[in-house]
């Protein structure tokens, strides 16, 4: 059973060969969260602007329809703190768009079966570590978010389908959590979860971007750029052992170019211009147009608008977004840059057919979270050597 609606297949086949169809688009739902995790900065980010009706979100999944989108991700803040979050899922999913939905695990079982119900079958939930305490810090000091993360995870494999549904923990790479990255991605594979690492992001006052943390001591040091070499070549080593890692060949070695602020590579088949608009781009709450999350226009273009769909394929619309593209020095955002590498790289692109299509791994579902509990205590007591992180002492 295919996880993915023939427009949405057709667009990704489109993509794959023209460069140019909307493939995925990251919608930030709310700003509103329950966690104010270190390395992020939406919450506040988005905090100015409000969120969008449903009756908005309706009209923004039919002119999304009409210009066949395949991928829409409801992110936020935190998705689930929308009480109508089964209705946006279901705006999309009715017309054919794929929904996939980013968590950090704090919502209930009744939100859960009723995201599942209106179709969501494709999940993210952020995991950093596989101790609790640390998850808490980085967190922002929440207690129990670690066991929260858990307990969604175990109500996901109990009502998600095993074939024809997807699901992925999201890491982000951090100095105080270096020596989790191994153990979060072994815990992953065991209970059937991809895992997806993210460099952690970190701007400054004087060029703030959107989703970038401002803590400057979350920056890695010239002494642990090694550190992150090994665990990059761990990680790729693990994926070629059977480990469910996402992340491609292109990415990884970015991830080293990254910490170290140097040129990334993987804009490379575009000009060194990332595909914005042509292959992805963001939804701020109020439903307008974003190149992505760092960014914004200088002008509203409201995708709920009735004339959105002409003004995407408008050269004045093209050449405002470049403008903005063209000087921005990129990212490691995860899905963006994976969307590029797999769409103009052909390693990845055959890598993501096997994920998705022909070869997708069996999945041992239903674990409980007594089950995760377990898994994760066995993983971190295992005698293996793990590098060093920093401590949470700036």
């Amino acid at each position: 059973m295919s996880m993915f609606s023939s427009l949405s297949r057709i667009t990704l086949a489109k993509a794959a060969i023209f460069k140019n169809a909307p493939v995925y688009i990251q919608f930030y739902v709310t700003s509103r969260c329950n966690l104010e995790c270190e390395q992020c900065n939406i919450i506040f980010a988005n905090s100015d602007v409000r969120e969008c009706t449903i009756d908005e979100i309706e009209r923004i999944a039919d002119n999304f329809a009409e210009m066949k989108v395949a991928i829409v991700l409801l992110t936020g803040g935190e998705p689930f703190v929308r009480k109508d979050l089964p209705q946006i899922i279901h705006a999309f999913e009715s017309r054919g768009i794929h929904v996939r939905m980013q968590t950090n695990g704090f919502a209930s079982e009744e939100q859960i079966v009723r995201a599942i119900e209106a179709g969501g079958k494709d999940i993210s939930i952020s995991l950093d570590s596989l101790h609790p305490d640390r998850q808490a810090i980085i967190n922002g000091k929440v207690e129990n978010s670690w066991n929260r993360a858990l307990r969604a995870m175990a109500i996901f494999m109990r009502h998600l389908p095993r074939e024809g549904s997807f699901a992925s923990l999201g890491c982000v790479l951090q100095p105080q959590n270096m020596a989790d990255i191994e153990d979060v991605i072994r815990f992953g594979t065991a209970a059937s979860w991809f895992t997806s690492l993210v460099p952690v992001h970190v701007s400054d006052n004087a060029a703030p971007r959107g989703f970038r943390s401002f803590d400057q001591t979350l920056q890695f040091r010239e002494t642990e750029y090694a550190t992150v070499d090994a665990i990059i070549e761990r990680v790729r080593r693990m994926r070629t052992e059977g480990y469910l890692l996402y992340d491609s060949d292109q990415y990884l070695d970015d991830i080293k170019r990254f910490v170290r602020n140097e040129k990334t590579t993987w804009r490379s088949h575009n000009h060194d211009v990332c595909d914005s608009p042509n292959l992805y781009f963001a939804l701020l709450p109020n439903g307008e147009f974003a190149p992505c999350c760092d960014h914004r226009m200088e002008k509203s273009y409201p995708a709920y608008a009735p004339e959105f769909p002409s003004q995407y394929k408008q050269r004045q619309f093209r050449e405002e977004v470049a403008r903005i593209t063209s000087a921005c020095s990129g990212c490691m955002y995860g899905s963006y840059p994976e969307m590029t590498v797999s769409m103009r790289f052909l390693a990845a692109k055959i890598q993501r057919v096997k994920t998705f299509i022909t070869s997708p791994p069996d999945k041992n579902w239903p674990l409980s979270y007594e089950e995760l509990l377990e898994l994760a205590e066995s993983i971190r007591s295992e005698r293996r050597e793990r590098p060093q992180s920093r401590r949470n002492d700036g």
